[in-house]
């Protein structure tokens, strides 16, 4: 049975999935504002009114509005959304369970069938609400159904605002490997609203901060050392910080949308990231994806020292200072074989061989760098025995 609800001057409902289970029920939503962003454009804007979105939605026009949330953004931030979402078009609430474990082809192919049950056509509009399984797993939901709609992502996550919500990547995991399925698809914009920050435990702030981290290693040494300047990471000291990571990965995509080349720098630290991180999935001890990221830096920065690529006192720098916000995370779970066999499986890699994206000094990062065996053995073991 389907429940309806009056928000505001808005008729909605709310479909909840849960391990393919489909309910309904009624909810009430307050409050508002938004920072808008809009990507491919060389210069981020950001408007402190939501006038941005609902502007798109009058001039697009959209049949439906469908907005994807999970358990965690539909409590503490579609409030916040419907609140000073000013339009007539109807629209319905989709809640998936939040986690890693709902990024698969299961959940995909329920979030189809319920756009095609609530006979959703080409002029519908998704709006994903969510950290980086949301926006990645509904901007994949998005592309494919009846061969495109479009999207809208409101990253809540630090890490879906700098990082996994811009540049028009979409995917799935599949058999435990990280978005091994995905689309290249482009939001039509993408809305941040720091204060979604204040919503986050230190965990997910923590996760999201590795990417910026990211961001200046390859592409910005000053952004590196503002960053590295923060003492305690809090949404207030990271905030002003973000619209500059935005902007170095957008400038970045704008040169290599489709990652034939340039665009792979931002790989820095998921090869062996994700090979972790997809080995941790599949025991069910799942990491949060930038304390994989955080580790991955750590070992491919060894990496680039082994290969005489930057000195062993910029590698021990860098290392340092990611050491400093990062936790030691234990892989003494897993051989170096398994790591490196599910490295030989990185979308970056060609003709069989392990391609890295690798430092070349501080704000300098190459791609499709072939790395010897001994010398990824090497740096996994001077992990292991980091904290000896």
């Amino acid at each position: 049975m389907i429940f309806t609800g009056l928000i505001i001057k808005h008729l909605y409902r709310i479909i909840l999935l849960y391990k393919t289970k489909i309910t309904a029920h009624q909810n009430f939503g307050v409050l508002f504002i938004v920072i808008f962003a809009k990507i491919f454009s060389m210069l981020s804007i950001l408007d402190s009114e939501f006038s941005a979105l609902n502007t798109f939605i009058q001039e697009k026009n959209p049949s439906q509005i469908f907005i994807l949330v999970d358990e965690n953004t539909h409590q503490h931030c579609l409030p916040t959304l419907l609140g000073n979402l000013d339009t007539d078009v109807h629209f319905e609430i989709i809640e998936i369970e939040s986690g890693e474990d709902a990024k698969n082809i299961s959940t995909v192919v329920q979030l189809w069938e319920i756009l095609s049950d609530f006979e959703a056509d080409r002029k519908s509009l998704l709006l994903n609400l969510g950290g980086g399984v949301i926006t990645d797993l509904g901007g994949f939901v998005a592309s494919t159904y009846k061969r495109g709609i479009s999207f809208i992502n409101i990253p809540t996550t630090l890490l879906a605002m700098c990082d996994a919500s811009i540049g028009g990547k979409t995917g799935i995991d599949h058999q435990y490997l990280k978005n091994i399925v995905g689309t290249f698809a482009e939001a039509e914009h993408i809305l941040v609203y720091p204060e979604f920050l204040k919503t986050l435990d230190f965990v997910e702030l923590r996760s999201g901060f590795a990417e910026m981290l990211k961001h200046g290693l390859i592409a910005d040494v000053s952004h590196w050392n503002d960053l590295i300047t923060i003492e305690e990471l809090t949404p207030e000291n990271i905030a002003p910080h973000i619209e500059n990571s935005m902007m170095i990965k957008e400038n970045v995509v704008v040169k290599d949308y489709k990652e034939k080349s340039l665009r792979k720098i931002l790989n820095f630290g998921h090869t062996i990231g994700h090979a972790v991180e997809s080995l941790c999935l599949k025991t069910h001890h799942v990491i949060p994806h930038g304390e994989a990221v955080a580790l991955g830096m750590i070992i491919e920065t060894k990496i680039s020292e082994l290969e005489n690529l930057i000195s062993p006192e910029k590698a021990q720098h860098i290392i340092e200072n990611i050491q400093k916000y990062y936790p030691y995370i234990s892989i003494s779970a897993f051989s170096n074989e398994e790591i490196i066999s599910l490295m030989l499986n990185d979308k970056k890699n060609d003709h069989g061989k392990i391609n890295f994206s690798i430092l070349e000094g501080l704000g300098k990062c190459n791609y499709d760098y072939k790395v010897s065996q001994q010398h990824i053995e090497q740096a996994l073991d001077y992990y292991r025995n980091i904290n000896a």
